[in-house]
């Protein structure tokens, strides 16, 4: 596979510096050529490039100009996302753009249509899609093993400073556009778009600040409920992520959803227990456990990358059902955080 050559646009994000590194690790599959400090980032992140200095800090006109360019990264902080990713568009790169998006549905789906118009590659930083346990339980969907799927729980969670919380009031929704957009994203892969979302949104500590610290929502579909939870207010948070998977033959638990693993940066470990029945009316004996399995180290951001690298080399462009999804997805967030948004009509891109 040829090098694809990228520049990365914005250091503000939480994963800007992890994507940094990973994209630049990826020697074989990329060719980082720069990266850009947007209006507003000039003084943060002084050591940003510490460890790949060869990588030159560029003025945005420059990023843009480098022949022969053909994808960005865009890492700002969450409110910019999308208009730099409409910049890049504009110009013909393939876009690859941290989550979750805009706090308008309009903004996001308008920068889709310029990726479809010009038959780029889009990606956006959904990690968990690429997960091996969630990768593993997908095919176990697809190939019946557990049934009709009725339900999907997903906990995700941290244990935040002030500082931070008090950072979630930028948006609407606050924690739920945080990071309930990645569990968002899960239960849509299992299940599409739900009839009804019933809304939970909620501040911890109003004494300290008003940010919705605290998110959950229950989607409703037309055999089951399914819901999840954020908290950025939670003690041993971090360790508390788990998706649960239900269907009239099997469940699958995977729990840790992740965990970072300390030998080595960047890299997570896994397990799932899995229980299945014979047969649909026969229940599972109270002492029945399931089957325990432990996913092997995994890198948490360079599945992501070369799945990106390998569309783009492979000249296969985004299709509209798949960027109609992303968009879908989008406006079931936007739904989730109590933002006005018609969630299940149609879309044009």
């Amino acid at each position: 596979m040829r090098r694809i050559k990228i520049v990365q646009i914005g250091i503000g994000h939480d994963h800007a510096l992890p994507n940094f590194r990973c994209v630049a690790s990826m020697e074989d599959t990329f060719e980082l050529v720069g990266y850009v400090r947007v209006k507003g980032e000039e003084e943060i992140k002084p050591n940003f490039d510490k460890g790949f200095s060869h990588i030159p800090a560029l003025s945005l006109e420059e990023a843009l100009a480098i022949p022969g360019l053909e994808a960005a990264l865009i890492e700002t902080e969450d409110p910019e996302l999308v208009s730099y990713a409409r910049l890049a568009a504009e110009k013909g790169l393939c876009v690859f753009m941290d989550k979750p998006g805009s706090q308008t549905a309009e903004d996001f789906e308008e920068m889709l249509s310029l990726i479809l118009k010009h038959k780029k590659v889009f990606g956006i930083g959904y990690v968990y899609r690429f997960h091996p346990l969630v990768q593993k339980t997908l095919s176990q969907v697809r190939e019946g093993k557990l049934g009709k799927v009725y339900s999907v729980e997903a906990h995700m969670s941290r244990d935040d400073k002030d500082e931070k919380r008090r950072w979630l009031e930028k948006f609407q929704g606050g924690m739920t556009f945080f990071l309930g957009c990645h569990l968002i994203d899960l239960i849509h892969l299992f299940l599409g778009t739900p009839e009804e979302i019933t809304v939970l949104n909620a501040c911890t500590t109003p004494e300290k600040h008003k940010a919705s610290d605290l998110g959950m929502a229950a989607f409703r579909y037309p055999e089951g409920i399914s819901f999840f939870k954020v908290s950025a207010a939670e003690p041993g948070g971090f360790m508390r992520r788990q998706l649960v998977v239900c269907g009239s033959l099997g469940t699958v638990e995977i729990r840790p959803l992740e965990e970072h693993w300390k030998e080595k940066p960047y890299h997570c470990i896994s397990q799932s227990i899995s229980s299945f029945r014979t047969e649909a009316d026969q229940p599972l004996k109270w002492e029945e456990k399931g089957e325990c399995e432990i996913c092997a180290p995994y890198h948490r951001y360079r599945a992501m990358f070369a799945d990106f690298a390998r569309r783009i080399s492979e000249n296969r462009p985004s299709t509209r059902e798949e960027l109609l999804r992303e968009a879908r997805v989008h406006r079931i967030l936007l739904a989730a955080c109590g933002i006005d948004c018609d969630f299940k009509g149609s879309i044009t891109l």
